[in-house]
């Protein structure tokens, strides 16, 4: 039992990384449809910045800038993609949902050609992100396992959940952004530049979830590259609807999400087939929030208005 919460609440951390970007990007009305591609390319810069750290520093590597660099790393690489998502969706007035699944086809195969020119296993770097923050939390037992034994990206994921819920919610920048994504041509008409915050939350959310597929990497998997960051990346999608787009809610949606997903991993005599139909769990559970959600229309559990709408300034 011990051995599956640590791994749900390591593969929901992913989760809830993805979640928290996507919606700080739908926030701004923006609906990305390019997550998965995001999080694969967030992973493979990533992996390719600590594998050509390690290359050239060799044995004389330092443990910190082994941690510091792909995050970085990963958060430009998404961050990037959240700026060719912008360009074309605000600055050419695309259609998100092509452009979204453009960038999700961009970001799986780019990925692919990025690892497979580093062509290594992250093991050897994957410890300095696994290790307990905490030296002694081993030595508490079950406790100790469950709460304080984990790496970087566990506490990171929850930090910048708790951080954007405070920004959306009692910040003058969170009061602004959600007008954005609400009604735009009544932001644009209060003097709030529609364009920038759009282009900077697409930004910011791309490259925290960028972040999301480094930790899918590094930290559940243990350095181990596989080719299926992308259904994390639709997983993520998810959770921002079955959180009814707010990240405090993601960190418990987040743990949902990651025990359904591992359930079948830990319960003997299940077949692979009935493996996958487990990992569908989540997508059942989002829709059954989506029906209950649209019976009783409130408006705070809603999403914004203007979602998926590009703004155009001379229809206001």
């Amino acid at each position: 039992m011990i051995a599956f919460l640590v791994s749900a609440i390591r593969l929901g951390m992913t989760f809830l990384l993805g979640s928290t970007g996507e919606t700080i990007t739908e926030k701004a009305g923006h609906l990305n449809l390019g997550l998965p591609g995001v999080m694969c390319m967030g992973a493979a810069c990533g992996c390719y910045a600590e594998y050509a750290y390690l290359t050239e520093a060799g044995m004389e590597y330092s443990p910190l800038l082994a941690v510091v660099i792909p995050i970085l790393a990963a958060l430009l690489g998404g961050a990037v993609m959240g700026l060719l998502f912008s360009f074309f969706t605000v600055t050419l007035r695309a259609n998100q949902n092509v452009t979204g699944l453009a960038i999700t086809t961009l970001g799986v195969g780019l990925s692919e050609y990025v690892i497979e020119e580093a062509d290594v296993i992250f093991s050897k770097a994957s410890k300095h992100f696994t290790a307990p923050l905490i030296p002694f939390a081993d030595e508490l037992g079950s406790f100790g396992k469950l709460v304080l034994g984990y790496g970087i990206f566990i506490y990171l994921a929850l930090a910048i959940a708790l951080i954007t819920t405070f920004v959306l919610n009692r910040t003058r920048v969170g009061l602004h952004l959600r007008a954005v994504g609400e009604n735009p041509a009544t932001a644009d008409a209060a003097g709030i530049n529609v364009s920038r915050y759009r282009y900077i939350a697409t930004c910011i959310g791309c490259g925290v979830a960028g972040l999301g597929g480094l930790s899918f990497i590094m930290d559940y998997l243990n350095g181990m590259w596989e080719y299926c960051v992308d259904a994390i990346g639709w997983l993520s999608l998810a959770l921002v609807i079955f959180t009814v787009w707010k990240p405090n809610w993601a960190i418990l949606g987040s743990l949902v999400f990651g025990a359904l997903y591992v359930a079948s991993s830990y319960i003997p005599g299940v077949s692979f087939a009935g493996k996958e139909l487990f990992k569908m769990l989540p997508y059942v559970v989002t829709i059954l929030v989506l029906i209950v959600t649209s019976m009783r229309n409130r408006r705070e559990n809603q999403p914004p208005q203007s979602l998926g709408l590009s703004y155009f300034r001379e229809d206001r």
